[in-house]
């Protein structure tokens, strides 16, 4: 098989993985044949070898599901995902985009902890350090919380803001962050009250969003935020 044959073989592989979703538990040939848009011939083929390595496997009624070899991935890249290769980067970019300090929290028990905090390079800012604890009744982060970990059916994402709840004069911007499963945690902006007007708050929604949606996606949350806007 020649290099651009093996490429092609590639790629159809991953449009038949890629056609499985997490509400179907399995397909029908037809059904793959339309999903890929790959003949059938071509498909069976292409399963074939797939199944010799565990990746699909055929059922007694005639369908294909993914085998045990993609929960084999999943479980090496989950236990692989480090937090400060990802997060510390996130905020660093949010603290560039909206010169306020920004942080990424997690959830213990009845309080938030500020797990990485990207300071504000302004004279006049929000202080938070690393490692505190903070309320959940209080400030943006804390309401994040309280409403995606109680939630029967969980809500589309959306920012939460607060003023003054935390801190006189204070505001903050908040949005969640999941796993494959639950709410991993929280990203929020912070600063001074005065700067937190409409204008900067309309620009600061959509990049605390984005920034929330590409670390989910990177955790395997990504699913959370196709409703998103």
């Amino acid at each position: 098989m020649d290099k651009a044959s093996s490429v092609s073989a590639v790629e159809r592989a991953i449009k038949i993985l890629n056609a499985f979703g997490p509400d179907e538990p399995s397909l029908s040939l037809h059904e793959l044949s339309i999903r890929t848009g790959l003949y059938k011939s071509t498909l069976l083929r292409q399963l074939a070898t797939l199944i010799d390595f565990h990746c699909v496997t055929r059922l007694p009624n005639g369908q294909y599901q993914l085998g045990s070899r993609v929960l084999n991935w999943a479980h090496v890249y989950k236990t692989s995902l480090n937090l400060d290769q990802h997060v510390p980067p996130a905020l660093d970019e949010l603290v560039r985009l909206t010169g306020e300090g920004a942080s990424f929290f997690t959830r213990e028990g009845d309080v938030r902890v500020c797990l990485y905090r990207s300071e504000s390079p302004r004279q006049l800012r929000d202080h938070i350090r690393q490692g505190e604890l903070l309320p959940l009744d209080k400030g943006a982060a804390g309401r994040v919380f309280l409403e995606y970990e109680i939630a029967e059916n969980m809500p589309a994402p959306r920012v939460f803001m607060s003023v003054g709840e935390r801190e006189a004069d204070i505001a903050a911007l908040a949005v969640p962050v999941f796993d494959s499963e639950t709410l991993r945690g929280v990203i929020a902006i912070s600063g001074p009250a005065t700067r937190f007007h409409d204008e900067n708050v309309v620009k600061w929604k959509p990049l605390l969003l984005e920034s929330a949606r590409q670390l989910s996606r990177v955790l395997g949350g990504s699913r959370f935020f196709k409703s998103s806007a």
